[in-house]
């Protein structure tokens, strides 16, 4: 062990020097890892410097915009600045230079118009029945984009390329979102840059057939558009669609006015290269009393000052006047005939008829787009009359929801439930395992409360229209109609917002569940399961 111990000592020795100190290979390490380490930490840092930088500058320009224009002007300032750096561009400023000059500046549409002689011409005609003004509960003045609706267009033209070439399958389904929130006061919709092609170009062209300000970024989820193939043939698939989008009628300076009818649906009937199409149809719904979402604003602070309405508008509707035909054509002459010079005589084509090979069904589609757009839907909602029988026969509670506008439409008054407690995995659990649901508009049992021809329905409707508060009210019935229990959306959303130690808080939080409102929700129906017994055992 001393010759181990004696060999060593040289080395360290060797190692650390004359004067006893460390190398200058180990302290040069020391320091490069410390630079590295600075250099790892500046980066963020640097980072988070000029975030703040820039949000100090940002806050500064703001604050001065406020002493210049005051709120009111700043609002109004914010509705045309659409990228919200608080600087006007010249494309932002246009709507302003048209409004004070009466003149509207030429677009040059160059590259944006499709001019392609091996393509086909799709001649779309718009329909609209005004707003009926009477379906409307509130009257007060700022009406003046809904009552000076501009004229539609007539027809335009458009080539739909919707489906690109590829194998697909019956009930395929596919959703393009639009992950883009909106504030209320902004009055002029996002610019597409030119050239630009895609799915949100296509569908803001189709709806400024309507208007010229149509919104496909809406406001509120769900957004985007979601398509299902239908049925397939050798050579064409019939694709369903629903679109959600919303319109903006007010002209600037004055304030927005937002006009969001519950969906757009349709469909398309086109060749499975996407070169020609047979048939295209888009249009809002009109089997409900409801089907339009109206919200505008009286002033600069959105909350205080802002109204919101429903009411009915009969038809608002594209449609092919028939199927696409080519732009350029060759005669049995020989003669070339180009359709796009207006010339020529109308030419008139015979299309063969078309053998679906499979197919789903109409409602099977719309239910498809139905699920993916609100995922609370998996739960069959019943109408009124069918939920109380179905739930005679099935031995079962009906779960029914009562409320303003269109549960499951962008006409909604109860976007908050859908999109939380309902659409939960063990609230849907529950609701299929006990009960039978069903939601109906206020206005639709009223007129069902009034119908002298079903007295037993319109008890039904009877009882549930005394229970009813405004917005949304959440009851559990029995299959007879008797009401055993009932909450109110809002005083929900104030139960889930309190903490279970709170004072006031009726409902308990226990139950397993980290989402206060889906326990709260699973109590409820639970706490009906409970209530109904007492009537059963009468």
């Amino acid at each position: 062990m001393a010759a181990d111990v004696d060999k060593s000592a040289p080395e360290r020795a060797r190692s650390t020097g004359r004067s006893g100190q460390r190398s200058p290979g180990c302290g040069a390490w020391f320091r490069g890892g410390m630079w590295t380490l600075l250099a790892v930490c500046a980066v963020p840092l640097a980072g988070f410097g000029i975030k703040y930088y820039q949000n100090s500058q940002l806050l500064r320009r703001h604050e001065e915009a406020v002493q210049t224009l005051g709120v009111e002007g700043l609002f109004l300032f914010s509705s045309l600045d659409t990228d919200h750096d608080l600087y006007l561009s010249p494309e932002e400023f246009r709507p302003i230079a048209e409004k004070l000059t009466g003149i509207t500046a030429p677009v040059d549409l160059e590259e944006d118009e499709i001019d392609d002689p091996n393509g086909e011409t799709l001649v779309l005609e718009a329909s609209m029945k005004p707003l009926l003004l009477d379906s409307m509960t509130k009257s007060r003045d700022g009406f003046l984009g809904l009552t000076e609706w501009p004229p539609l267009l007539d027809a335009s033209r458009h080539s739909l390329l919707l489906v690109p070439p590829g194998r697909r399958m019956v009930g395929d389904s596919q959703r393009t979102q639009h992950l883009h929130w909106l504030p209320a006061q902004q009055s002029v919709p996002p610019s597409h840059a030119k050239g630009q092609r895609g799915d949100p170009v296509l569908i803001h062209s189709l709806l400024s057939m309507f208007h010229q300000r149509p919104f496909i970024k809406s406001r509120f989820a769900p957004q985007g558009t979601v398509a299902c193939i239908r049925a397939s043939s050798d050579f064409y698939y019939d694709i369903v669609f629903r679109i959600h989008a919303e319109f903006q009628l007010n002209d600037v300076p004055n304030f927005p006015f937002w006009f969001t009818p519950g969906q757009f649906t349709g469909n398309i009937v086109i060749s499975k290269d996407a070169s020609h199409v047979r048939h295209f149809r888009l249009y809002v719904p009109g089997n409900r009393s409801l089907n339009v979402d109206m919200e505008w604003l009286y002033g600069a602070s959105e909350s205080s000052n802002m109204e919101v309405d429903i009411g009915y508008l009969p038809q608002l509707e594209l449609r092919s006047i028939g199927p696409s035909t080519p732009s350029v054509i060759v005669d049995e002459d020989g003669n070339v005939i180009d359709s796009r010079d207006g010339r020529s005589e109308p030419i008139q084509f015979v299309f063969e008829e078309i053998r679906w090979t499979s197919a789903i069904s109409q409602e099977e589609a719309s239910h498809r787009l139905e699920v993916t757009f609100y995922p609370f839907k998996k739960v069959p909602y019943l109408p009124f009359a069918e939920a109380f029988e179905r739930a005679e026969s099935e031995k079962k509670l009906v779960h029914s929801i009562l409320l303003w506008g269109a549960l499951d439409d962008q006409s909604c008054s109860g976007r908050t439930l859908r999109e939380t407690v309902l659409e939960s995995s063990p609230v849907l659990a529950l609701l299929n395992q006990s009960f039978i649901s069903s939601w109906s508009l206020v206005k639709e049992l009223e007129n069902m409360q009034a119908d002298e021809q079903n007295p037993a329905l319109s008890e039904k409707a009877q009882l549930h229209l005394e229970k009813y508060s405004f917005p949304v009210e959440m009851l559990v019935a029995l299959p007879n109609g008797t009401i055993v229990h009932h909450i109110n959306a809002n005083y929900f959303l104030d139960q889930t917002a309190m903490k279970p130690e709170d004072e006031g808080a009726t409902f308990s939080f226990s139950g397993g569940f980290e989402d206060p409102s889906t326990s709260t929700y699973i109590n409820f129906l639970q706490e009906g399961l409970e209530k109904a017994k007492d009537y059963i055992t009468q």
